[in-house]
């Protein structure tokens, strides 16, 4: 057998393990399309946080956490992170008055499942959302709302 024969079957096994691996590439969640429920505005992500400490389903089936994809355009994470952080702002202010209410709970579920849902681009929305989350005119939380926020995260990171 000619020497070259050796290079061209190399060269052939290298394409081919090229191939597998970007096809695999191609199957993985990174190319995932960002749900239309995701899309829906911060009204859908207040509606369906009312569910919460149970599983808190966009449009009754799409968890907030998939709201963040891996390699996300930003174009849709500023849309996404927006819709967010406003509903974010809306909870902090209904919790403001009632810290251990509804609005305290899912803030938690809300910042917990962004969390479990973030990856390293989305650790800015993370930031935002937590400060949303836990803003307060007097700088400190009321004991009643860590624990009743609490609660709500460790849903949002087990379910959302």
């Amino acid at each position: 057998m000619p020497r070259g024969g050796k290079r061209v079957r190399a060269g052939a096994a290298l394409a081919l393990a090229c191939a597998v691996v970007a096809a695999a590439g191609c199957s993985s969640n990174e190319d995932r399309e960002l749900p239309a429920a995701c899309l829906a505005g911060a009204d859908a992500y207040l509606q369906a946080l009312t569910a919460a400490p149970e599983q808190v389903r966009l449009q009754g089936e799409t968890p907030v956490s998939e709201c963040l994809l891996p390699e996300q355009e930003g174009g849709q994470l500023a849309t996404v992170g927006k819709e967010i952080v406003t509903a974010a702002t809306v909870l902090n202010r209904e919790a403001q008055g009632d810290p251990e209410g509804a609005a305290a709970l899912q803030l938690g579920y809300l910042v917990g499942a962004i969390e479990r849902g973030a990856e390293g681009i989305h650790a800015d929305l993370v930031r935002r959302v937590n400060s949303a989350a836990r803003y307060s005119p007097g700088g400190l939380l009321p004991p009643k709302f860590e624990r009743t926020f609490g609660r709500g995260y460790a849903a949002g990171l087990e379910s959302g």
